[in-house]
């Protein structure tokens, strides 16, 4: 099992992850990607994490931060869609596939 990022989690992670930098220092940012980490390894080893959402997707919330990875199983890949905060701009990412 592996995991594949949407190209715009990428953007997702650093746009929160400069929040995080900017008002609390690195150690803050580095924790929040950490955590980001530690729930894609814990859908790796348990695809079926976290409650069907919205659309047969999935969400599995951050332990630390107020994030969700909204993600589907696709074979054998965990197919991450966003990295959506908890309640800023919701559903922004609908769109991605």
């Amino acid at each position: 099992m592996r995991y594949w990022l949407h190209p715009e989690v990428r953007e997702d992670l650093r746009e929160a992850a400069e929040f995080y930098r900017e008002r609390a220092g690195n150690a803050l940012a580095l924790a929040l990607l950490e955590d980001f980490e530690r729930a894609a390894a814990q859908l790796l080893e348990h695809p079926g994490l976290g409650p069907i959402w919205r659309n047969g997707k999935r969400r599995w919330s951050l332990t630390r931060f107020p994030y969700g990875l909204i993600y589907t199983v696709a074979g054998d890949e965990i197919r991450i869609l966003a990295s959506a905060h908890h309640s800023r701009r919701p559903g922004y990412w609908r769109g991605r596939r």
